[in-house]
């Protein structure tokens, strides 16, 4: 048996976790992201992220702290397209796979959502983040969305469905 849990953010008190974590995950990068527009993103939850086409996950250890999260969201640039976003294991849950049932699990979703294919980005520096990611079947493809950040971000695509 895991030393987490992984469910979906129904909860207000998820909701204002999952809030905490992108937070967290914003500051620990060190990048400022008001070029994707964060502030409106976190005030607004569950916003782009709400059933059925979007989703939160939110994973907690053993103590109900949560130390992990990922949201699902539609890309609106692709049709049938999904973006995953903000998949963050705070430092304490880190080791344990969370972040690789994170993003399982959020895949799973967009499969049974029916969507093609599923897109995200990551920088440069997160090279774990890209092993894990490759190891789940994305592959590096081009520039989704335009970003001051380009030289310094990775762009990744998994085909969901043939």
């Amino acid at each position: 048996m895991p030393d987490f849990t992984i469910t979906g953010v129904q909860q207000q008190e998820d909701l204002a976790d999952t809030v905490n974590l992108f937070t967290t995950y914003a500051q620990s990068i060190g990048i400022d992201l008001q070029f994707q527009d964060f502030d409106n993103e976190t005030s607004y939850m569950p916003g782009k992220y709400a059933p059925p086409a979007g989703a939160l996950y939110l994973a907690r250890n053993r103590a109900g702290e949560a130390v992990g999260c990922v949201g699902l969201r539609p890309l609106a640039t692709h049709h049938n397209y999904c973006e995953m976003k903000r998949l963050y294991v705070h430092p304490q849950g880190r080791g344990m796979g969370i972040g690789k049932a994170l993003a399982e699990k959020v895949i799973a979703h967009a499969v049974k959502v029916g969507y093609e294919a599923m897109m995200l980005d990551t920088l440069e520096s997160m090279e774990s983040a890209r092993s894990l990611y490759k190891s789940l079947g994305f592959v590096e493809t081009e520039a989704y969305y335009e970003t001051p950040l380009l030289e310094k971000t990775h762009f990744l695509k998994l085909v969901l469905r043939q």
